[in-house]
């Protein structure tokens, strides 16, 4: 299956006010690997950039100046994507985007739904963690997926940054590496990124006792409980049912 994991900068919110598409990432995945094809795109949009659009990518005007209009690389973005399952965080924004360039270009581009299928990983991570916050940045703290290095929005990185986590929430991690070296998963089975072997030699854990003064007054605390609630605490229960007692 070949999925691309896209998103876009745009001059600001709205495309039916005029703005545009000022920068486009994608980034391949095929049956749940990176496979490090991708494309990186700056755009000229031919108008000037909001500044609360300019205050979350930090790209200007002046910076894309001499970069190509959406017209002029149209066919090779559509190459890229075409056919391919686009996985995108709040699809709507994106795709809507999108679809405001290839209508100004006239009918024969059809819509981006027409040539692909979109997966909305904010939708999907809405219905996992219900009541969270579900923005990037903390899906990354969720699934431990590092973006110390964005300061700045920016298309191509936080492409990268979407296909880890969403391969981290949709299953983990797509590749075994032991001693280094990656093989690709076999059967269709997932392993851990990385197997970090331990130290046969290695020191032993050390193990911290409670005090007698801690187990007193862990037991007065659990006595104070059971008398607020008129029985016994579930920890009582458990150790009267301990072999040991």
């Amino acid at each position: 299956m070949r999925q691309v994991v896209l998103d876009t900068e745009t001059t600001g919110l709205e495309p039916n006010d005029g703005h545009r598409v000022i920068e486009i990432g994608c980034v391949e995945v095929i049956n749940r690997r990176l496979t490090g094809n991708s494309l990186h795109l700056y755009l000229n949009p031919q108008r000037e950039i909001d500044e609360g659009a300019l205050a979350v990518h930090g790209i200007s005007t002046e910076f894309l100046a001499d970069k190509p209009t959406f017209d002029k690389v149209a066919d090779e973005f559509l190459a890229f994507v075409d056919g391919a399952e686009l996985v995108i965080h709040n699809a709507p924004f994106d795709v809507g985007f999108l679809n405001h360039e290839l209508r100004r270009l006239g009918s024969r581009y059809g819509t981006m739904e027409q040539r692909c299928g979109v997966l909305d990983t904010l939708v999907m991570a809405r219905q996992k963690h219900p009541g969270q916050k579900n923005n990037l940045d903390a899906l990354c703290r969720r699934y431990g997926v590092e973006n110390g290095h964005r300061e700045l929005h920016g298309a191509l990185l936080d492409a990268e940054i979407l296909a880890d986590v969403y391969l981290a929430m949709t299953g983990g991690q797509t590749r075994l590496s032991l001693d280094g070296n990656n093989s690709a998963e076999q059967g269709g089975e997932m392993a851990a990124e990385a197997i970090r072997r331990l130290d046969g030699q290695r020191p032993g854990l050390t193990v911290v006792r409670a005090s007698d003064l801690e187990l007193q007054r862990h037991r007065d605390k659990l006595s104070a409980i059971a008398d607020s609630n008129g029985e016994p605490t579930l920890w009582d229960r458990q150790e009267e049912d301990s072999p040991l007692h």
